[in-house]
């Protein structure tokens, strides 16, 4: 059985993170507040203001290839420190190749794409199969109608920017119907419409912290295989953005974020008070909020889940890094396409 190494968060401001015999030690205003076995972490990621790391600790994870990655309060990537490159050469020239090359960089696209708008319409299928009387059946269908004929345009699509339109058009149908599949009543939790930056309800606050967290997940596969992250095909290429890592998430944000966030709304595992809703309509989670949706996400790596492709069930953490080493083998040329995740 093959298995990975967790992620250790740290939400608290202010903390300090070192390095004490053979754990990792959090510590504010001088007291012990956690204490973590070095052989079982894989990634540091610091999540919040004024949170520090020892000089000790930043060389030795160095030197183990542990990442260490920064992210504000809600979410958004700052910095990341790791030790050298992993992968050789060979492998990303070949990604540069493909990304040079615009029918090759079309046909990874489309495997992202219609992976992406297969998934969600699996996660609103399974919704009307496992609560069969649940509002809002006749607008889910109609949606599932469009967004298969998204699907099917994906295949004889010969434009990048035509393919992104297309995505674009599935995950409005989407999340135009996102609302029917929470389950709680009243208002608190409802959920009108996709707003990224600021989110404007806590849905939408939820799923922009999930999705931060994906991609992070994501860029760390890809660095783990060899692969470039910033290089990518499906998102267009800009200073500091990890577009290969955004490619790779979509097949992923459906079956993986989004189940997530209903699981811990409707399961009541978060509630309407752990958010604050600022003069302007933004909404962010508080710590206690943060901690249980970190928590839930490092627990559901660990579930094992169905690879289509490997016919096999392996533990989502390491479903992951599958697919990024998938993606490096289509860059070698071992594969005709890139076998994108169908979650079924």
């Amino acid at each position: 059985m093959k298995h990975f190494r967790n992620t250790l968060y740290v939400t608290i401001e202010d903390a300090w993170v070192h390095k004490d015999g053979e754990t990792i030690t959090v510590h504010k205003d001088k007291k012990k507040i956690g204490q973590f076995p070095v052989h079982q972490i894989g990634e540091l990621v610091c999540m919040g203001f004024g949170i520090g790391v020892s000089p000790q600790l930043v060389e030795f994870c160095a030197q183990e290839k542990i990442t260490v990655s920064y992210l504000d309060g809600r979410g958004k990537f700052l910095a990341r420190l790791q030790g050298p490159v992993q992968g050789n050469v060979l492998l990303r020239r070949a990604q540069y190749r493909d990304a040079d090359n615009p029918e090759r960089a079309l046909m990874l696209a489309k495997c992202c794409v219609a992976a992406k708008i297969q998934n969600q319409r699996t996660v609103l299928l399974r919704h009307l199969r496992n609560h069969p009387d649940s509002a809002g059946e006749n607008e889910i269908r109609s949606a599932l109608s469009a967004m298969e004929i998204s699907l099917n345009s994906t295949r004889n699509c010969s434009d990048i920017g035509v393919l992104r339109g297309i995505e674009g058009a599935a995950a409005e149908e989407y999340f135009s119907v996102f609302d029917f599949m929470v389950l709680v009543p009243g208002p608190d939790f409802r959920f009108h419409s996709r707003s990224r930056r600021p989110p404007m309800d806590r849905i939408n606050a939820l799923l922009s912290y999930a999705y931060s967290i994906l991609a992070l997940d994501m860029r760390s596969a890809l660095e783990a295989v060899g692969l470039d992250a910033y290089v990518g095909y499906l998102h267009a290429e800009r200073p500091g953005r990890p577009s290969l890592a955004l490619d790779l998430m979509e097949e992923f944000r459906a079956p993986i974020a989004d189940r997530l966030v209903l699981s811990l709304v409707n399961m009541r595992q978060v509630s309407a008070s752990g958010f604050t809703i600022k003069p302007s309509g933004e909404v962010e989670m508080d710590d206690e909020t943060r901690k249980a949706l970190l928590a839930a996400w490092q627990k559901r790596k660990h579930e094992e889940i169905h690879h289509p492709f490997f016919e096999e069930n392996m533990e989502t953490g390491i479903v992951y890094i599958s697919q990024a080493r998938l993606l490096a083998r289509y860059f070698r040329g071992e594969l005709d396409f890139y076998p994108a995740f169908i979650w079924r």
